[in-house]
């Protein structure tokens, strides 16, 4: 059971702390208790990281087993040292149930890479606590993320076109599935512009592969596109599982020719089950001149492009109208941050903006960023502090020795699989994933 209890629900509230008191309760901002508490959260996850070797990876527990250990209600009182209390209940009842991302033995998924200045950003954003819905909002919040999605852009060698530097523009979002719906909305509402309605909505098709992750099919739904005007294109192993541009651009025909209207195609950098490559260059060729939006969706990999010697699996991206990629994933920026950047940031704001009265909205600044007008919520995080602190203590260059240490690791490890007869590699390591499997024959070896 939880260390703390209800002893003092109905009874009077507890005597009085040292410190300073907003009625029945210690000032929810006071500094000196700030630098205490804060001790104790830091000595904590350094403790955590000390011994995440030493945690499983994925718990054991069923279903209901938190619950049944904490109280049915929340506590009427703090009890005393309520956070040290807190604390261990995280250690003895949280952390046992709890499948340790950052464990040197967690190998499920992409990464979420983390770093001390990742976490340390975060903390400094949560500490500042302000929503930097519009320039106004906070000045220094929005310029910082103009400044550093540029930083990112060109350390990643995209095309200049995306760049504000070069009259796009770029923004941090929590989810690769948030910058797909955002750029669905935009296109979807400059086509039915272009169409003069909304009657056509219903023929709206959008384009993918087998190997795109399956967000996209979310986020076209949420963006009102029919199930049934989403195509999945087959690919095959012999094309290195990437998407055919010949494929599209039948499928485009087909659907121009049953009355359809081609709408957005999302072309994958680094697909989630093997790490294909769609071949941007090509499939923007095939689908010119049908008014079809192309967005590139490089969640990991595309954090390799920071390595001259990756940048070419972009080729082709300056005819793309937007790109995005997780530097949670791969480039130590700790959960959640999305980096989006569009060719037209004004299909953006014409899809998402709001034209009501907003307080902290400065009208004769027509020439600033409000982010609100780039997503879907109005509030938002100071993402930007945390990307800008990584790029500020690790560089370019830092950042670079990271992933190609990944890449070198996933080499040594698909070359000691392939030395095993017992294993096979159904396709080549592509940056830090290695595919393996078992030997069909092989089987009785682990029976």
């Amino acid at each position: 059971m939880a260390s703390f209890n209800h002893a003092n629900d109905t009874g009077s509230p507890p005597a009085a702390a040292a410190t300073p008191t907003l009625g029945v309760g210690p000032l929810p901002l006071d500094a000196g208790e700030f630098r205490r508490q804060g001790r104790q959260v830091v000595d904590f996850i350094a403790d955590y990281y000390d011994r995440i070797d030493e945690y499983p990876v994925r718990p054991t527990v069923a279903p209901g087993f938190l619950a049944r250990q904490l109280p049915d209600t929340a506590p009427s009182w703090p009890e005393p040292d309520a956070l040290a209390s807190a604390l261990r209940d995280v250690r003895e009842l949280i952390l046992p149930g709890v499948t340790h991302w950052q464990s040197p033995r967690h190998f499920a998924h992409f990464a979420a890479t983390a770093s001390n200045v990742g976490a340390l950003g975060e903390a400094l954003a949560a500490g500042l606590n302000i929503n930097p819905f519009t320039w106004a909002a906070s000045p220094a919040a929005t310029e910082l993320e103009t400044v550093v999605t540029d930083w990112l852009g060109k350390a990643l060698h995209l095309p200049e076109q995306l760049l504000f530097c070069g009259g796009g523009g770029g923004t941090l979002l929590g989810t690769s599935c948030e910058a797909m719906l955002c750029t669905i909305v935009a296109a979807r509402d400059r086509k039915l512009a272009e169409l003069r309605g909304d009657e056509r909505m219903g023929d709206l098709v959008v384009y993918c592969s087998d190997q795109t992750h399956f967000s996209f099919k979310k986020a076209a739904h949420v963006a009102g596109i029919r199930r049934a005007n989403c195509r999945v294109i087959p690919t095959c192993r012999e094309s290195g599982f990437t998407l055919s541009p010949a494929a599209l651009q039948a499928a485009v025909c087909a659907d121009e020719a049953a009355g359809r209207v081609p709408l957005f195609l999302c072309a994958t950098v680094g697909t989630t089950p093997t790490a294909a490559v769609d071949p941007l260059r090509e499939l923007c060729a095939a689908v010119a001149g049908h008014g079809v939006w192309v967005h590139v969706d490089a969640a990991y990999a595309g954090a390799a492009c920071i390595c001259p010697e990756f940048s070419h699996i972009a080729a082709g991206a300056e005819a793309v109208d937007s790109f995005s990629t997780n530097p949670h994933k791969w480039l130590l920026a700790n959960m959640d941050c999305c980096a989006l950047w569009v060719r037209h940031p004004t299909a953006l704001v014409a899809a998402l903006g709001t034209d009501d009265d907003v307080i902290l909205k400065d009208a004769a600044a027509s020439a600033v960023v409000d982010y609100k007008d780039w997503q879907v919520a109005l509030s938002r995080r100071f993402r930007a502090l945390k990307l800008w602190l990584v790029l500020r203590c690790h560089g370019v260059e830092g950042l670079r020795g990271f992933v190609r240490a990944h890449v070198r690791m996933a080499a040594a490890f698909e070359a000691m699989v392939r030395a095993d007869p017992r294993f096979e590699v159904p396709v080549p390591a592509r940056f830090g994933l290695v595919c393996f499997r078992l030997r069909p024959d092989k089987y009785w070896i682990w029976m």
